[in-house]
């Protein structure tokens, strides 16, 4: 006779027990009880080829790997999970609106410099402002983890409401997620001022949006200062004038903080971003 576990010669392969016949049995240990120690049935292979019955502990592991599930049983979401995943409304996407004057005639003048802003954050983060939609000329993509939708108005200025109001209708934004960047001469050249709402300061194509918005104010906007017209220059030539070397300079870098603004803004919120904007001393900077 071999030991426990081993081979049985060939007269002592083919057994059998009552009603139940074996054949070639090995070894078998079976756990039924949580308890520490239970009698479990191993077959010996004696002379009266008798199953005896012996008490063996039982190990912890066994115990526990028989009633905690998988791993992939543990991370696997249930159905109704996936389905209430499912049926979550997606985030609304930010609105940046960039105001001036479409033709290249007003390319780089003090007017557009709404434009040069949102083409300085597309190229930033890698949004293509390949697209024409609602009269603007328009790109989609991510800010970090949130979308965003860029957008220039081509109906000139004052008719800007007519793009702005038509994108946040047709896409149902709320109005606190809509920033209207624009040119104000009331702020020191190359100063970048981020207020959460407020009206127009005589600049036509923030009356325009806000006309479209049905006269509501509440809702951000990025003013960048373009400075005061020199002397008695008339203020609508003044906004169509083309910057100088050292303006240029200077207002590269404050595109340059804009869009530092912008996704502290959509990323960490408004307060946050006012605070870094508004406190800014981008001449000091700069130099």
């Amino acid at each position: 006779m071999n030991a426990v576990g081993g081979s049985i010669s060939s007269s002592a392969s083919l057994f059998s027990l009552g009603a139940v016949r074996f054949f070639n049995w090995p070894l078998l240990i079976s756990s039924y009880s949580s308890s520490p120690s239970s009698k479990i049935l191993i077959p010996t292979y004696s002379n009266n080829r008798t199953l005896k019955s012996i008490t063996m502990p039982q190990s912890s592991s066994s115990s526990a790997s028989t009633t905690q599930p998988s791993a992939a049983e543990a991370v696997t979401p249930s159905p109704s999970e996936v389905a209430v995943e499912a049926t979550k409304p997606k985030p609304k996407p930010w609105l940046i609106v960039g105001l001036g004057n479409p033709g290249k005639m007003y390319n780089g003048t003090r007017h557009n410099v709404g434009f040069e802003m949102v083409d300085a954050i597309a190229e930033a983060e890698g949004i293509s402002m390949s697209c024409v939609s609602n009269k603007a000329i328009f790109g989609k993509g991510l800010i970090g983890n949130v979308p965003v939708m860029l957008a220039k108005p081509q109906t000139f200025m004052n008719a800007s409401g007519q793009s702005v109001g038509a994108i946040v209708s047709y896409h149902k934004i709320p109005l606190k997620q809509v920033l209207v960047i624009f040119d104000d001469l009331d702020l020191p050249f190359a100063k970048l001022r981020l207020l959460p709402k407020g009206g127009h300061g005589g600049h036509n194509g923030m009356r325009s949006v806000i006309d479209h918005f049905k006269g509501s104010k509440d809702f951000p906007r990025l003013r960048i200062g373009i400075g005061r017209p020199p002397g008695k220059m008339n203020p609508v030539s003044f906004v169509m004038r083309a910057f100088n070397k050292q303006e240029r300079q200077e207002l590269d870098f404050a595109f340059q903080n804009g869009i530092e603004a912008v996704r502290i803004l959509l990323l960490e919120g408004f307060d946050k971003s006012a605070t870094f904007v508004n406190s800014a001393k981008y001449l000091e900077q700069l130099s």
